[in-house]
């Protein structure tokens, strides 16, 4: 029987996403092994990242200072709002070199089952910086699920309305290297939606 602190350790592993049981487990028995110093390092990292990182004053991204460094770009096109649910998905858009506007990270989505209201969320500062003007297109890239449409949808009513304002959904459907069998019929039906000419 391991010790209580080992199962306290398991029992916050497991807290973290994707960690299961098993893994927590693999996890807590790899520290054991390693040096107390690299295990420390790991400790410090944690905890200096929770002192140091904080939300952007702006646009809600992660950042070490009072506005992230993709609100700093004089670079970016002004004209441009990319609306996403967490930071991470910033990070997976840049990755793709495609977008070079700005961003606004909503903290979440609506889930009224989950207590998630509007008010839980960063609406009312997105309402704002488009009321504020400059920008001419409203990108909504909420994940692709319940909760996530839902969510576009209502950003969707409250922008409606606003000329100079053209609010647009990334395209979704089939991925690269997936086969029409396995696809569901939603999913095929947005990619029959979104069809374009070759």
């Amino acid at each position: 029987m391991p010790s209580p602190a080992i199962e306290n350790l398991v029992a916050q592993l497991t807290r973290l996403p994707s960690i299961g049981q098993r893994t927590a487990r693999r996890l807590a028995f790899h520290l054991l092994q390693v040096s107390k110093e690299e295990a420390t390092a790991l400790a410090e990292a944690i905890v200096d990242v929770k002192e140091r990182v904080h939300f952007c004053a702006e646009c809600g991204n992660l950042t070490e200072e009072e506005l992230c460094s993709i609100c700093l770009d004089t670079r970016r096109d002004r004209h441009q709002l990319c609306v996403v649910e967490q930071p991470v998905d910033v990070v997976s858009l840049e990755r793709t070199h495609e977008f070079r506007g700005l961003y606004h990270v909503l903290g979440g989505a609506l889930s009224p089952l989950d207590g998630v209201e509007p008010r839980d969320l960063r609406l009312e500062e997105l309402i704002g910086r488009v009321d504020k003007g400059g920008i001419e297109e409203v990108v909504i890239a909420t994940n692709p699920n319940m909760t996530g449409e839902a969510t576009a949808s209502y950003i969707a009513d409250r922008l409606r309305g606003r000329d100079h304002v053209r609010v647009t959904r990334l395209a979704s459907g089939l991925p690269v290297g997936g086969d029409l069998e396995y696809a569901d019929e939603v999913t095929l039906g947005r990619a029959l939606e979104g069809r374009r000419e070759m």
